[in-house]
């Protein structure tokens, strides 16, 4: 028998189920300077910007940016917007630079990014692009002298859970799911052209700079430690504030639990009487009865994602405290052997 020709679409259908996972997002050297200088331009201000790129294999390039305009609240506005981007990627489009959006990026504060907005915004793109990521830039934790940058995407088995907005202790147990399977980082690896490679080499010094001893002393980290500090305070109220939810729905639970018994017993005794007077028993389960109504277990997706950012929270007062003990500690640290000859 001859083999019959596939059409287009199954063929891409199928190419679309074999897609390996996304492993590393590449980034052009000059997208992020981009993003870098729309989020420091308008710090404290929040900001998002537009990725454009290509999707090829397990790595998802991205080449170009633009940042959205800043805008209030209003829907005339927000239509505004969208025609800007339409009218943006059209305009690369006509100048021959990569158009296809494969995410977005936005700014923070102290790490303070993960919402129910940022999820709700993920399952947007997710909509028409398959695999978008969102770059993640704080340029509070930058001026530290750290790059802070990193690329996040939803987890297939947190969407799956999202798009049914079921969200019960009993439902996270039957899917495996815990707080810290919400997002997941994507390495970045930063791409420059060898034009770009070979000035950065030209511009590196023969030798190292070197600093006065006195200026490790100066621990320019302490606003940043505290008010990561404050925000973590903060949170840890929030989370208690949604664990009194759930107390106070277990003591519900177990009233109403207590209410039911009784009543069955009740009931099972007026039966026995019914019996016994040779009448027929009436149902031992009453619909109507408030005792079993069921009770709505609180949602967790809340208490996910408080707890998501006091594990980031956590994490950068390690990394910010653990870098002024060494810069403490290298300032007085004692040669181990002395040439005596020098």
């Amino acid at each position: 028998m001859a083999n019959v020709p596939r059409s287009f679409l199954q063929v891409a259908a199928k190419e679309e189920e074999a897609a390996p996972p996304l492993r590393v997002v590449q980034i052009e050297g000059l997208v992020i300077l981009k993003i870098i200088k729309h989020c420091k331009e308008f710090s404290p201000a929040l900001v998002t910007g537009q990725l454009l790129g290509l999707d090829v294999g397990s790595v998802l390039e991205v080449t170009n940016c633009f940042p959205f305009p800043v805008r209030e609240e209003d829907e005339e506005i927000e239509a505004e917007g969208a025609n800007y981007q339409l009218e943006m990627m059209r305009c690369l489009r006509e100048v021959n630079v990569d158009n296809n959006t494969v995410g977005w990026y936005q700014s923070t504060l102290f790490g303070s990014f993960q919402t129910v907005e940022l999820i709700e915004t993920f399952m947007n793109y997710q909509e028409n692009i398959k695999r978008c990521v969102c770059i993640i830039y704080d340029p509070s934790r930058s001026n530290q002298g750290v790059l802070a940058l990193k690329a996040l995407k939803l987890s297939d088995s947190f969407m799956e859970l999202y798009r049914s907005s079921n969200f019960t202790g009993e439902k996270l147990r039957e899917k495996n799911l815990s707080w810290v399977d919400i997002f997941e980082e994507i390495p970045i690896k930063v791409s420059n052209s060898a034009l770009i490679s070979a000035f950065m080499t030209e511009l590196e010094p023969d030798t190292p700079v070197t600093q006065c001893d006195y200026e490790r002393l100066q621990l320019s980290t302490n606003p940043y430690l505290e008010r990561n500090v404050e925000f973590l305070i903060e949170c840890m109220d929030d989370l208690s504030m949604e664990q009194q939810k759930f107390q106070f729905y277990y003591r519900n639970l177990s009233r109403q639990q207590a209410q039911q018994q009784a009543w069955l017993q009740k009931r099972r005794a007026d039966n026995m009487a019914r019996k016994a007077a040779g009448e027929e028993p009436l149902p031992e389960e009453d619909p109507s009865n408030p005792a079993f109504k069921s009770i709505p277990e609180p949602s967790r997706l809340d208490s996910f994602l408080i707890t998501n950012q006091i594990a980031n929270y956590c994490n950068q007062i390690n990394g910010v405290a653990g870098q002024s003990f060494r810069d403490l500690t290298g300032s007085f640290s004692v040669p181990e052997k002395v040439n005596s000859e020098g």
